[in-house]
């Protein structure tokens, strides 16, 4: 399973759910969270801003990020839970959870797991940037990006309510 969180949501999400291993999408600015309990090696953190294309003096997701972010998932051994969480927990930590569910599910249709992924996060909007290069990276052929554009922009929410992905 993924949980997929805030950062505000964080601390409650890893106690209530065991989880072993973390990725954190955050800014540079942003002081990754390094949890006592987790293994270093089991925590992932990617310095990216929330932008979908380049912009002088901030950081685009980029390809090395999302190559990056799926070669950990693929360490994952999926005996406990992962937590994926960005700021609030909308656009960077839903587009890497619906990367790594693709990744880790290759036979899975895409656009039936990005409506389970707008049943489960109504204020999801994946962030596009990040989709496309895992499309890329996962040789979906556009699939994965027509099936997050088909799914729309998320609810208005200032942050996202904590959800589970579930990984089969």
């Amino acid at each position: 399973m993924i949980h997929v969180t805030p950062l505000s949501q964080l601390a409650a999400t890893l106690e209530a759910t065991n989880a072993t291993h973390l990725i954190s999408l955050l800014s540079l600015e942003a002081e990754p969270p390094r949890p006592a309990h987790l293994d270093p090696s089991c925590c992932l953190h990617i310095a990216m801003h929330d932008i979908v294309e380049e912009m002088p003096g901030l950081v685009a997701p980029s390809r090395a990020h999302v190559e990056t972010l799926l070669d950990f998932a693929q360490s994952w051994d999926r005996r406990a839970p992962m937590v994926v969480h960005c700021h609030a927990g909308i656009s960077r930590s839903t587009a890497a959870a619906y990367s790594i569910a693709a990744a880790l599910q290759p036979d899975h249709d895409e656009m039936e797991l990005a409506r389970e992924l707008r049943r489960r996060a109504p204020s999801a909007t994946p962030n596009i940037r990040i989709v496309s290069f895992a499309d890329q990276i996962l040789d979906r052929r556009g699939r994965m990006v027509e099936a997050i554009r088909a799914i729309g922009r998320g609810t208005e929410a200032y942050e996202g309510t904590p959800f589970v992905l579930d990984i089969l």
